[in-house]
């Protein structure tokens, strides 16, 4: 399951990697919407990430609640996106919809495993 994770991370970053050559080839000519065009890429990369880290740390509950509320946010404006140019079964409000979403029922799954396992125990002997 970890790969499907992984996977869908990995999917949300070619979105933002979409998004950013889409919002430089449609507004490289208006600065002040590029950067925010551009904030959205940074935002989806930002989600995948954190997404990409829980994966590895699935006893982290907090990061889960953060992944979780991150990925929901994202697919809420994502499907805004769609809403606002009208479709939003636009392949490009899917892409970033689907991955968040899914992204989200993951981070939910690590979330309600993680309540119930223990972190891994590290035995360091510490001198004084």
């Amino acid at each position: 399951m970890t790969k499907v994770d992984r996977g869908l991370a990995w999917l949300l970053v070619l979105g933002a990697v979409g998004h950013l050559f889409g919002s430089w080839s449609g507004y490289r000519q208006q600065p002040e919407t590029l950067v925010w065009a551009l904030s959205g890429s940074l935002a989806a990369t930002l989600v995948a990430a954190i997404n990409l880290l829980r994966v590895s740390r699935p006893h982290d509950r907090g990061l889960a609640t953060v992944c979780l509320a991150g990925s929901l946010a994202w697919t809420a404006v994502a499907l805004g996106f769609g809403s606002a140019i009208g479709n939003v079964l636009d392949p490009r409000v899917l892409m970033h919809a689907v991955s968040a979403a899914l992204l989200a029922a993951m981070s939910l799954r690590t979330l309600t495993q993680a309540a119930g396992r223990l972190p891994p125990v590290t035995t360091r002997e510490v001198r004084v």
